[in-house]
Formats: structure tokens, sequence, C-alpha cells
């Protein structure tokens, strides 16, 4: 994945479509220190109506429609000479 791919004006190309007639605008922005996330919500006005995604920033640096995934405590085991 290219850094073009990765960043959020891409994505907002990608699933929004923007155009001068019918913009897309970001609504809501949070970030959460404790958990280490951010989210958008952008807006586009659609002949259907309004439509909202939200896009959310990967640990990677891209940004998803989707949430990364959480990190969970882990076990690891290690063998001991016998």
């Amino acid at each position: 994945m290219s850094a073009a791919e990765k960043s959020l004006h891409w994505a907002v190309d990608k699933w929004l479509s923007p155009t001068t007639e019918m913009p897309a605008r970001v609504t809501q922005f949070r970030r959460s220190v404790q958990h280490r996330t951010r989210y958008v919500c952008v807006e586009a006005m659609r002949p259907g109506g309004l439509l909202s995604i939200f896009f959310f920033r990967h640990y990677d640096g891209s940004w998803h429609v989707f949430p990364p995934e959480t990190e969970r405590p882990a076990m690891n085991g290690f063998r001991r000479a016998a």
C-alpha cells in the first residue's frame, strides 16, 4: 500500500467521491490518548440524502472504514532446556 493510499484524503475520495457540487466535510474528530485511537466522521450530500462515514486511523497510519484491532494481552511460552 503506497503512502497516498494510506491518507484520509484518499479514503474519502474512494468512499464518497466528493465533487464541487457535492463536497464532503469533516463533522467529527475524536482522539483517545488512552486507547491510542483516532477517528473522523465525514459527511457528503448524495441524491438519496446525507451520507456519513466514520474513518478510523490504524497503527500503520492508514485510514479505513473499520476500527483497528484492539491489542489484547498475550502469553508467551518458552521451552527450557532439559
